[in-house]
Order: C-alpha cells, then structure tokens, then sequence
C-alpha cells in the first residue's frame, strides 16, 4: 500500500484536465488525501506460472519460430499469422520490445491462449474454439496515469540537463523540454547560475509499476528575458497545443535554436572579424558548435527553396516557412536524402548534417533566419506563434491554467506527492 501522503486525486480537477472541452462552470478546487491507488488492470497478463509462460521476443526470432517451439503445428501457425495480421493488423514482431504469453490448462496440455504484447499499452489475445479454429481480440490496457512535479536551480558550471538530471527529471522528458524551450531560449547563452525551473510531466503505470513517461504538462524557466512558462492544452477538436498563461501559442512558428544544447561559437553580428578571411565585415547569423555528422533539424515547417553549394557556405540548405520568414544552413557536410529544391519538410526533419564545408575553421552549423529580405538575429527576432487559441478555447484555457496552478503550489510543497489522473 502507498503512503497517503504521496496520491493526490482530485475528481473535479481531473474533469477539467480531460474533459476541458465540456462546458466550463465555476467549481471549488479539492485536493483530497487517499490511501493507496486504486485497483486497475485486470487486462494486465499473469505472472508466469506452471500453466503460463511469457517469451521475450529477441534479435533472430520469427512467429513461427516461437510458436513452433511452444509444440504448435505449421497449419495452426499460418491460421494464427492471417488472424494476427487480418484482425489486429500485426505483421511481424519487434526484437526487445515485444513479448508473447502462452497459456496451458494443465502443463502437460496444448496451448490454450496466446497473447502478444506489442508493447505496455496493448494486447492481442488469441483463443482457439472446439472446433480449432483461432479467434483474435485485440484491446488497450488502461493506464495509471499520474502527474508528477520536479524543480531545480542552475548551479555554477551546470548546463541546464545537468541541472535537470539532478532535479530527478528524466532524460526522455528532459529532450521533450528542450524542444518546447527552444522557441524562446538559447540554451547556451541564457543559461546562468541562480535561475530556477520548474516541469510538470506524467507518469504512465501499469500494476503498480512504472511503464514509462508521458507528455510534458506544464514547464517554467527563469530565463535572462523574464520567466518562461508554458501549459499543455487540448482544445475542443481533441489537438493539442502548448500555450503561455494568458492563453497564447508559444509554440512559434521557428526555433531560435535548431540544435539542442549546442554552444555558441560566433554571434549575429554588423561587425565581425572573420576567423579565416581576416577583415572585418557582418556575420548574418549564429554559429553553433557541431561534429561533423551531427543531424541537422529544419527549423520550422516549410518548402526548400534553394539546396547547393558555395565558396563561403560550402553545402547548404534554404527554407522558405511563410511569406516573411527563411532559415539557412550552411557548411554541411552532406544533404539528407530526399530533401531538394521543392522538398515540403516538417519542422523538426532532419535537412543535413554538420560539416566544415566552405570556409570555416572546424565543424559547425551556420543558421540564419531571413525576415521580409533582411538577415535578423535569431536570438532576438520576434517570431510569431502557430495555434493560437479562439476567445472560447482561450476562456477555457485559463480556468484549467488556474486550477492547474493550484494543483502544481501544491505539489511544489509536496515534492514526493503525485495527482493520479
């Protein structure tokens, strides 16, 4: 049994959250403390016994291989392949993630039922009739999904994963940070000693044990520009879009850094004596610290408009993501494939790798952004937001932002506690 102290449940609150969509009413928020959590998953597949055996599907393994090793025949193995790809669409089998359980009446007795497990969050169960014929149901299993709140503080020398890893923030959902705070932050830059942070995230349980990390709910950085604070919000139409407290799209609509947690080498600049050439002349963008080979991610959604080479950019990649707004990316080592002169990419595609093509001193990413014909410094330019909210999805917005920072005071004062969603 879990303590009391560590489940908070709101029934109210998790309304709101999940079914924000509903008409919204003025409630009281409260936080009830309950003991234990409560039961789920009777989906969830036994423990191996006598009678039960789970197999780890490993590099090599086939279906058939599997299920022949289990004393099943070739009739039977083909009848069950057609009724696994016809009815739950399962065609093959993933090495180290997926697992099948065989089930026995007695341990002496043929297989009785078959379940496949392509992954935590699903099962495909197969039961054979009096007649021999194999029947496939395929389902969810539900999760115990829970809300958890770390904070932290940058220390002297600490990059901010550092700072995150040690806040007990987990790699994964610390990527997931990163690719939200990248539209307003450079990391390399706005990152000092003393700022504080704070990320809401869930937690996704099965049976009581932690399966794995869900989405990032709410995120807040003492930035050098002021705080930075962003909510996930699912609107009417079920999308969902991260946005500031008053209900703004803070997703914008290009990221200020394409790399994640690369350093800034060389800053946008009117006057910059070149590392190569000598004199002094403007440096149209940022440089950022890359080894040759490192992926490089569009910017923002868009068209290529221009892919080549020169003496000065060496390989590089034009995009153009509205009618104001291109990025450019220069001394690539090479293209990714499939991406040209007309190619649609989405924002976050990998366009290219790192290289030191052109002249430059060493590898690295050289980023422009190109507002209305003129070069603009990244790390300052005003971009503008994608999904913004209408005025009723915006109202909404802010009642559950209001509860939600109820909820998150008091997780911050009970830092071992979760909401149990």
């Amino acid at each position: 049994m879990e303590k009391a102290k560590n489940i908070i449940t709101s029934k109210k609150f998790i309304r709101l959250v999940w079914c924000v969509a509903a008409a919204v009413v003025a409630v009281a928020f409260v936080l009830a403390i309950t003991f234990g959590g409560t039961k789920k998953h009777d989906n969830v597949a036994p423990t191996a016994g006598n009678n039960v055996l789970v197999v780890d599907v490993t590099a090599g393994d086939t279906l058939s291989k599997i299920l022949s090793a289990q004393g099943i025949g070739g009739a039977e193995i083909n009848s069950i392949a057609k009724v696994l790809k016809d009815k739950a669409k399962l065609s093959g089998l993933r090495a180290d993630r997926d697992k099948i359980e065989f089930v026995r009446n007695t341990p002496d007795a043929p297989v009785s039922k078959i379940t496949v497990m392509p992954g935590p969050w699903r099962r495909v169960e197969l039961t054979c009739d009096d007649a021999g014929a194999w029947k496939c149901d395929a389902f969810d299993v539900e999760r115990d999904t829970r809300m958890v709140y770390r904070q932290g503080e940058i220390l002297d020398g600490d990059s901010f994963y550092l700072a995150g890893i040690r806040a007990g923030i987990p790699a994964g959902v610390l990527a997931d940070v990163y690719d939200l705070l990248a539209f307003e932050m450079d990391f390399e830059r706005d990152v000092r000693a003393g700022q504080k942070f704070s990320v809401v995230y869930e937690e996704n349980y099965s049976d009581g044990q932690k399966v794995d990390n869900g989405s990032v709910v709410m995120v807040s950085f003492d930035a050098l520009r002021g705080n930075v604070k962003m909510y996930r919000f699912q609107k009417d139409d079920k999308s969902v879009g991260y946005y500031d407290p008053n209900g703004n799209g803070a997703i914008k609509s290009l990221k200020r850094t394409p790399i994640n947690n690369a350093k800034v080498t060389s800053s946008f600049s009117g006057r910059r004596k070149h590392p190569v050439l000598g004199f002094t002349r403007a440096h149209k963008g940022v440089d950022f610290r890359a080894p040759t080979g490192t992926p490089i991610p569009s910017a923002g959604a868009g068209r290529v408009v221009a892919r080549g080479s020169n003496r000065g950019h060496g390989n590089f990649v034009k995009i153009r993501h509205n009618s104001s707004f291109e990025t450019l990316y220069a001394h690539l080592s090479k293209f990714a494939k499939n991406v040209k002169v007309g190619t649609v990419v989405k924002q976050g595609q990998i366009i290219g790798y790192a290289g030191a093509t052109g002249i430059a001193t060493g590898p690295h990413l050289h980023y422009e952004v190109i507002k209305d014909g003129k070069h603009v410094n990244p790390m300052t330019v005003k971009l503008p937001a994608i999904n913004n909210l209408d005025a009723a999805s915006k109202k909404k917005f802010i009642t559950y932002r209001e509860m939600l920072d109820k909820t998150i005071d008091t997780l911050a004062k009970h830092p071992n506690a979760f909401v149990q969603m």
